[in-house]
């Protein structure tokens, strides 16, 4: 049978293993003792009012979930202050970069990023046999005037990940709304904000207001699976012009957000408690790292989100050190970062074992 031919070149995404899977493999008996600070994931879990609605709506499992995500989207629209056609449901915001890969990318076409930015988004391209043009960095943070200067007429979408994954970095308001005004009309802005909630509040950026405004090239990705500590439901939104979202819409399939990752998310929005909680274990978290690394002779990048991008020297060899002391991270091979390491904030007693090993080995 004939494939498309560029189908067998795209990249596979490369998933860390299961807990389990390294517990066995290094000859552990308990897989309850290793420490996965890897994916950037929610070390407090999710919400106790959000679980309180999964065991509810576990017991209507054999219904089919809102296909329209009605409560959730209503919701979500009442907290942003804008209406529910400005916004779309996604099983994650990796199947919302999924359906922009759809309606605007093409052979011929090109997406514009920054080199280190979020691998899903090269992925997207090369799914659709589009063309990646990959700006450098300044200090590791997206320079917006290198990706404006890399727009050609053939530009369909540019992509900025705010705060940045894998380096944390994040783009000022000033920054974010100059390069907003010299956006030419026939790219569409991509903003993924998938830790905007974990951003200390001076330095966020209001996009939503764009949105208020009608604008037509704008559109805003956020999840519950950082901050709402949701990873495993996969339940993510995008916000738009109606008129886009509405277009978007037709790239989806029928229920696409789940029964249970609906009452879970219309549950967490509810819980200011936890979201504050988890604010302040990655505050200081990030606090903890910034004074004990510079001790261990160990460069970082600043974070403004639950993670923080480390400099190891061999990043393979500090993962592999790491994991026989039952501590998995992620190494940055894949970014093009072989001498860096990502490490998720986790809990006081989580962020002092990853120290202790780390000086233990460097």
């Amino acid at each position: 049978m004939k494939t498309n031919e560029w189908i067998p070149n795209v990249p596979v995404y490369e998933p860390g293993k299961p807990i389990e899977e390294v517990a066995r493999e290094l000859g552990f008996d308990d897989a309850t003792e290793i420490l996965k600070v890897a994916s950037n994931e929610n070390e407090l879990g999710p919400s106790p009012k959000a679980l309180e609605a999964m065991k509810v709506a576990a017991g209507e499992m054999h219904r089919y979930p809102d296909g329209g995500g009605f409560y959730l989207k209503q919701k979500l629209a009442d907290k942003l202050e804008i209406r529910s056609e400005n916004i779309l449901l996604g099983n994650g915001s990796n199947e919302l970069i999924e359906f922009l890969g759809h309606v605007y990318l093409q052979p011929g076409a090109n997406l514009v990023m920054s080199e280190y930015a979020f691998v899903v988004y090269r992925l997207i391209a090369a799914l659709f046999n589009a063309e990646t043009i990959a700006t450098p960095m300044k200090k590791f943070t997206h320079d917006l005037d290198a990706m404006l200067a890399a727009i050609t007429p053939q530009t369909r979408m540019l992509i900025v990940c705010n705060p940045n994954n894998p380096t944390g970095t994040i783009n000022t308001p000033e920054e974010i709304e100059t390069f907003l005004e010299n956006l030419p009309p026939h790219v569409l802005a991509v903003f993924d904000e998938a830790y905007f909630e974990l951003v200390p509040d001076t330095a966020k950026t209001n996009l939503i207001k764009h949105i208020q405004k009608g604008r037509k090239n704008l559109i805003i990705l956020r999840t519950f699976s950082k901050a709402y500590g949701l990873a495993g439901l996969r339940i993510g939104y995008a916000i738009g012009n109606e008129k886009l979202i509405a277009t978007l819409n037709h790239a989806r399939q029928p229920f696409n957000a789940n029964a249970m990752a609906q009452a879970a998310a219309l549950a967490a929005l509810d819980d200011n408690h936890h979201i504050a909680k988890t604010r302040e274990m990655c505050f200081q978290g990030l606090e903890l790292f910034a004074k004990k690394l510079p001790t261990l002779g160990i460069e970082f990048i600043p974070s403004h989100a639950n993670f923080i991008l480390i400099k190891t020297g061999n990043g393979r060899e500090i993962f592999a050190e790491l994991q026989k002391r039952k501590i998995i991270v992620r190494p940055m091979t894949g970014y093009g970062l072989p001498s860096w390491i990502r490490i998720t904030i986790g809990t006081p007693e989580q962020n002092e074992s990853v120290l202790a090993a780390l000086q233990e080995i460097l």
